[in-house]
């Protein structure tokens, strides 16, 4: 029962949105869905924050920064769209660099732009 995984990418919230939307339209036509579909949609919804097309959006222009050096921390920062200096340097923790005020702030401003 198990599945070898043949790609891996970090997608955004807002973007697994969008595919499980797909999904479940799909599996709605053939049947009712499982309700760990139904949870994870939900989950989905709840927390989405930007259409998927400006959630990849705004990952492309974090990840034009040279501050943030993944894609990975580009989709954290897309998908929990902080607000204060502080919730930015709570992602970059893990990093082996710290963050100049004037960089968080670069960071701050980017995700200002597509804030809804």
């Amino acid at each position: 029962m198990f599945k070898e995984v043949k790609e891996f990418d970090y997608i955004t919230i807002s973007e697994a949105k969008e595919v499980m939307e797909r999904i479940a339209k799909e599996r709605l036509e053939r049947a009712e869905l499982l309700f760990e579909t139904r949870r994870a949609l939900k989950h989905l919804r709840t927390f989405a924050k930007l259409p998927a097309d400006k959630a990849r959006e705004l990952v492309e222009e974090l990840m034009n920064l040279p501050q943030v050096p993944k894609k990975e921390i580009a989709v954290k920062l897309a998908d929990i769209m902080p607000r204060v200096p502080d919730e930015v340097r709570i992602i970059y923790a893990k990093e082996r660099f710290t963050l100049t005020p004037e960089q968080i702030q670069e960071i701050l401003d980017v995700i200002d732009k597509y804030r809804i």
